[in-house]
């Protein structure tokens, strides 16, 4: 009889201790790292940050769950709009970004005279003074157009040349408006007599000087002019002198409004600045504007030119 009381002894102890065990077993279950399916309750209610999953206190869960605090919740919603407003203006700038247009290039245009000894007049109309005349192929800026007549300038005075013989060609703008407004004052000059030694505007360091005439120039004296009129920009009296200025550019980086120094024939053995015996404006594309031995004029440099350069020199 007593293995019988140890038994039923045993099992009615084991039915009292039976909930505490089945209990203990859900909660292990309900936090296992093993476990599959359905993650924690609470887990709906935490950021995926790595501060939350790190975080096992009472208070890290108070900033998510406030009970009453609206400036909290204030807070939160604050920090989203921002958000969304950074990234609405992000957007709005890329989009705004890739649709700007680029800046297209602007182009200055020239005419080539396709006859010989064209009448250059004062007005547009065969009715109008002849102020000159134009051997073929030389060049002059068009500053209009006017019932089949082309403005331009020559010899410091307003000209038209009749269309039926001329043709158009265009060159490359400079970005800097000085460089434009210098070529401008030598466009107003084209046509007007070479002489050597003529007087200059000034002396160099901007003393006016008696004497001279917008009606005369040599080489270094019209560069001298127009550069003064047109940016006012000091340079010096001849081209000796005024290749010591600016600064030097390679003949790879000739850029417009850049001026280019030669020497000549007489001058070719020389060393040093000796050499240097003329100067001229680039325009792009081996244009020049310069005066030499005739009037001032825009013409393409041929090979044989380029075989008497010697340096190029950028003042604006």
């Amino acid at each position: 009889m007593k293995p019988k009381k140890t038994l039923a002894a045993l099992f009615f102890a084991a039915l009292l201790l039976s909930p505490v065990a089945v209990a203990y077993a859900c909660n292990d279950i309900t936090n296992s790292p093993q476990s599959s399916g359905n993650s924690s309750p609470f887990s709906s209610h935490l950021p995926e940050t790595e501060e939350s999953l790190t975080s096992d206190s009472e208070d890290s869960l108070s900033s998510f769950v406030p009970e009453s605090s609206s400036s909290s919740s204030s807070s939160v919603s604050s920090s989203s709009s921002s958000s969304s407003i950074s990234a609405s203006e992000s957007q709005s700038s890329e989009q705004s970004s890739s649709s700007a247009p680029t800046p297209s290039a602007s182009f200055a245009q020239y005419i080539r005279c396709t006859g010989d000894n064209v009448n250059i007049r004062a007005g547009a109309g065969t009715n109008f003074s002849v102020l000159g005349s134009a051997k073929k192929g030389t060049m002059y800026a068009i500053i209009g157009k006017t019932n089949g007549w082309y403005k331009t300038y020559y010899r410091n005075q307003i000209a038209y040349i009749s269309a039926s013989y001329a043709s158009v060609f265009t060159l490359e703008k400079s970005a800097n408006s000085k460089t434009e407004s210098v070529l401008n004052e030598g466009y107003k000059l084209i046509g007007t007599p070479y002489v050597y030694g003529a007087v200059r505007l000034h002396d160099g360091k901007g003393k006016l000087l008696s004497g001279f005439s917008a009606q005369k120039f040599d080489c270094s004296s019209l560069v001298q002019y127009v550069f003064y009129k047109g940016a006012k920009t000091l340079l010096q009296v001849n081209t000796r002198t005024q290749v010591k200025q600016g600064a030097y550019v390679k003949p790879s980086q000739l850029q417009r409004g850049d001026c280019i120094f030669f020497t000549n024939e007489e001058r070719q053995y020389n060393t040093g600045i000796e050499r240097i015996g003329h100067v001229a404006i680039y325009l792009g594309d081996d244009y020049i504007l310069h005066t030499a031995s005739d009037y001032a004029r825009i013409e393409k440099m041929s090979a044989y030119r380029w075989n008497f350069y010697v340096e190029a020199r950028r003042f604006l």
